[in-house]
Parts: structure tokens; sequence; C-alpha cells
């Protein structure tokens, strides 16, 4: 089943490019031509590099749930249910093809991150477990997209679904800093489980931080690790059972 989600990239090569280069595009859009930085102490380029790299592995969910959605609509996977094989392959070789293009995606936008100046300041363990982090969150957005997409069903549900998934995005110190924004506005961001993760791997690669004394900013690293733990949790014996739901 992995090997069949990665023969995909070599027949839709563009499709591969294009989403690898999209949160490359924001980077630069954000970080040269939008600017901003209220609230930050230091280097603007240096906050934003691993808020960026946050939500690239949150976006994510976006194509996990096309992925999804397309092989119900074409039918593979009653095709694949109907065969002698583990039904969890199917779930598991998603997940794995899935993780693996996220990889590639960290190596791509780390690349491009050095390019325009950012650099980390801790030791290789220290940047090895800020990558962890960023796999953590997206391995437990993985399971949110199975689940979300098999309970739309079809793309244009996905699309629905999309629409909700970009303010939550936002709604993180990714971009901006909490310091900048209204108290009641910050307080939230702040528990934002993406938030979490940009806080922590920010710590670990040395680069500035958003100001603020709340709980959840002092405690940012044992809540990167909770939320995608929670998340995960919840939503992947969901997902495995509506995958067994299907067709009854």
């Amino acid at each position: 089943m992995t090997r069949r989600e990665l023969a995909h990239w070599a027949r839709r090569p563009a499709q591969v490019v294009v989403g690898l280069l999209f949160p490359v595009m924001m980077l630069l859009m954000f970080g040269f031509l939008i600017g901003g930085g209220r609230g930050v102490d230091g280097d603007f380029r240096a906050y934003l590099v691993p808020g960026m790299l946050t939500m690239t592995m949150a976006f994510g969910l976006e194509a996990t749930m096309l992925a999804v959605t397309r092989d119900l609509g074409k039918g593979v996977v009653d095709r694949f249910r109907s065969m002698p094989m583990n039904a969890g392959a199917v779930l598991v070789g998603r997940s794995v093809a899935d993780m693996l293009q996220s990889a590639v995606g960290l190596l791509v936008m780390t690349a491009v991150g050095r390019a325009v100046g950012w650099r980390w300041h801790g030791g290789y363990a220290s940047f090895l477990a800020a990558l962890g982090l960023l796999l953590l969150l997206r391995f437990a957005m993985l399971w949110i997209g199975i689940h979300l997409a098999m309970v739309a069903g079809t793309p244009d549900m996905v699309q629905a679904v999309q629409i909700l998934v970009w303010p939550v995005g936002f709604l993180s110190n990714a971009i901006a800093s909490p310091a900048s924004m209204p108290p009641w506005l910050g307080a939230v961001v702040e528990w934002n489980p993406l938030s979490a993760t940009a806080t922590a791997v920010r710590g670990l690669f040395g680069n500035p931080g958003a100001s603020g004394g709340s709980w959840a900013a002092a405690h940012a690293e044992l809540l990167a690790v909770a939320w995608p733990v929670v998340l995960t949790a919840v939503f992947f014996p969901l997902a495995v059972k509506r995958f067994r739901d299907l067709g009854r």
C-alpha cells in the first residue's frame, strides 16, 4: 500500500511539486512581501520560519483528505476491502506515504529557510528534536484528515472542511506574536496546538519566541507533545472504526 502511494508521486509529479512549493511561496510572501514582527524580539524571519514549518505540517491535513476522498470516490477502497489483505494496511500505507512526503517537505522548507538567512543555533540533537515535534504534529493531523475525509466522503465536502482549517492555522503564533493581539485573543492563540509546537521548535532552534508569561507559553514543549498525543488518541480509533464501518 505504501508503494502504491509512492508510485502516485511518479505519475503525478506536478502535484507533488506544487505541494512542496506552496509552503515555500507562503514563507517568501510573509517574510518579504507582507512582513510583520510586532511583539517579536529579534529577526522576524528567524521567528517566521519555525512557524511556517508548523503550518506546513498542519496544512498537510488537506492533502491527506483529498487523497482519501479520491480513493473513496473511485471505489478503490472498496476493492481493497474485498481482497484477502489486512484492512489496516490501507490506512497504514496512507499514513506512511504522507509522513514520508511531510519529511521531504520539511527538508525543502529548512533548505529554503537557510537560503533566506534563517539559522538554528542549537546542536544537532536539538535540531532533530524540533523536527521530531513537527512530524509528531503531522502524525496527529494525518489521522484527523483520514477521519474527516471518510466523514466528508467527497472532494466537494473536503473543500468545506478546508475553510475551517485555515482559520485554525492563522489563529496561532506561527506568523504573529500573541503580544501584538488583544489579550483575550492572545490567550486563545497561546493554547492553540499549533502555537505549542511553533513555540517549542523555536526554543529548540534557538530562535526568538513570542513574548508572554502564560502557562501555555512556559510549558510549550510539554504541550507540543501532549496535544498531538491527545489528538491521535481521539482520531486514530475514530478513523479505524469509520473505515471498518464503510460499506455496512
